[in-house]
């Protein structure tokens, strides 16, 4: 009796150790995680609340342009995102989307209030080489027509970019950029940016906002976001 009481009380701790050991691996794997970026970028939307599984994930009415950095160890697989109409429990946006682990992403809340949808990216934040910093470009302006970002007065750096399109993070040199926003594929410049500057080893993505008819906050124009 007392030989098999031993056995099944080391069973019992062996079992506990490896589902002990089982689990403090899967939490310390980066495998079991991934980050999300949230930004409200559809000009004429209210503030919203955003939750992940009914969880909110912003402390205060997130409004036009609104993002929320990197929201880190949100665990990998089929998460449900909603956005509110903030403080209340009408979904703008219910879907539930699958996230893969060890991989960051951007969800963009896109277009105009009545069209309102998603753009999800996924995010590569390799670090820089020396000296330099990676941008990107997304065409987030509902209305305006497929476009070139490019020196002022130079060559395209971002060509023939369409709404919902985003580009690849580009190595740029380290410094101070003076663009302007192009139809694409002509010298026609629709939009001069005001003088962006990008630091040596960080990454940014840089958005169109706004409609090409729209005035005052809704007016075309360009955000950037610091991804890390």
């Amino acid at each position: 009796m007392t030989k098999n009481i031993f056995k099944l009380t080391t069973l019992f701790i062996a079992t506990a150790i490896i589902s002990f050991s089982s689990c403090t691996k899967k939490n310390d794997d980066p495998t079991f995680y991934s980050s999300l970026s949230v930004t409200h970028a559809s000009p004429d939307a209210p503030a919203v609340d955003i939750l992940i599984d009914n969880s909110k994930v912003t402390t205060a009415p997130f409004s036009y342009t609104n993002t929320t950095g990197y929201l880190k160890n949100l665990i990998s697989g089929k998460r449900n995102i909603k956005v509110n109409v903030a403080g209340t429990t009408t979904n703008v946006i219910n879907a539930d989307i699958t996230f893969e682990g060890n991989k960051s992403y951007s969800l963009f809340a896109i277009d105009s209030v009545s069209k309102l949808s998603t753009l999800l990216t996924v995010d590569d934040l390799t670090t820089p080489a020396a000296g330099k910093a990676h941008v990107r470009f997304i065409h987030l302006s509902p209305d305006a027509p497929a476009v070139d970002i490019a020196v002022v007065g130079g060559p395209v750096v971002f060509p023939n970019s369409s709404f919902k399109q985003a580009s690849a993070f580009t190595p740029l040199a380290a410094g101070t950029y003076n663009l302007e926003v192009r139809v694409a594929g002509t010298s026609t410049v629709a939009l001069t940016l005001p003088p962006i500057t990008v630091a040596d080893g960080k990454i940014y993505t840089v958005f169109a906002k706004g409609f090409l008819t729209g005035t005052g906050t809704q007016a075309l124009g360009a955000e950037i976001i610091v991804n890390n």
